[in-house]
């Protein structure tokens, strides 16, 4: 139990994890393949124009405020520019669909299987996690789209003018909105109530926090930010994996007979 609470509260590993993951594990790899190839190009397609077109426009603007320090701020303010449009692209081709298998695979091979039983058909024949996938038989979301989301990203931009502070500022605060929405579909397989949701989120604030800041550093690499938030899908599935084994753990402790502590005292 003390690994898994170690774990825990080192959340930020896990979209790092999530990259290893996903590379050592060929039964995910077809889900890049199917759908999110042409999607990457026209990520690049997106960087390459914003930053040919808007990048020294907003660095001579920071420059008035900022000096030298722009060429830095105005790199981050295009690639948070580029992360909002390639988000509204995730949204236009239904890639939230890949998410979902992805997290749901993920926990199949860590031995979770009950867990989205609750939620999908899993058949039951030989073979790997991705190919015994079946139909949803609720709803399967792995992150809700968020309108008020989206306006924060777009409200925090500005952050980036603040000299020095403004950038991490901004990868904080972001990070703070959209950590919990990666556990999303592991609070939908829990059925957790609105006010569930919000507890166990409170609980674990601070990791939520920097998953989310390190999930967006990750995000804001072009061309690779939809490759890395499939790895961040996966890295969310190894965590929410953790979190219930040590969830199991605690309720197997919690229902173990008196009788059987006093055995294990010492004479």
């Amino acid at each position: 139990m003390p690994q898994l609470l170690d774990a825990s509260r080192a959340a930020w590993l896990y979209p790092f994890r999530g990259i290893y993951y996903f590379a050592t594990h060929r039964f995910l790899w077809p889900l890049f393949k199917a759908r999110l190839v042409p999607l990457l190009i026209l990520s690049t397609f997106i960087y390459v124009l914003l930053f040919t077109f808007a990048y020294l426009p907003q660095v001579a603007f920071l420059a008035i405020f900022q000096g030298v320090g722009a060429w830095v701020n105005g790199a981050f303010l295009v690639l948070g520019e580029g992360a909002a449009i390639v988000a509204g692209l995730f949204e236009a081709f239904f890639v939230d669909e890949t998410l979902v298998d992805i997290f749901d695979a993920v926990l199949i091979n860590e031995d979770q299987e009950e867990l989205i039983l609750t939620s999908r058909v899993i058949y039951p024949e030989q073979g790997d996690p991705v190919s015994r996938l079946g139909t949803p038989t609720t709803s399967a979301v792995y992150a809700p789209f968020s309108l008020r989301q989206i306006l924060e990203f777009i409200l925090l931009l500005p952050l980036n003018f603040i000299p020095v502070a403004g950038t991490p500022m901004f990868l904080v605060l972001t990070g703070y909105r959209g950590g919990p929405f990666h556990h999303w579909r592991y609070f939908q397989l829990r059925d957790m109530t609105k006010k569930e949701r919000k507890e166990s989120v409170g609980r674990r604030q601070l990791q939520y926090t920097t998953f989310g800041t390190v999930a967006l550093i990750l995000q804001l690499i072009p061309p690779f930010s939809m490759f890395f938030l499939m790895t961040t899908a996966a890295g969310s599935a190894m965590w929410a994996a953790d979190m219930e084994r040590k969830r199991q753990q605690q309720q197997q402790a919690d229902r173990r007979p008196l009788g059987e502590y006093h055995d294990e005292m010492p004479a």
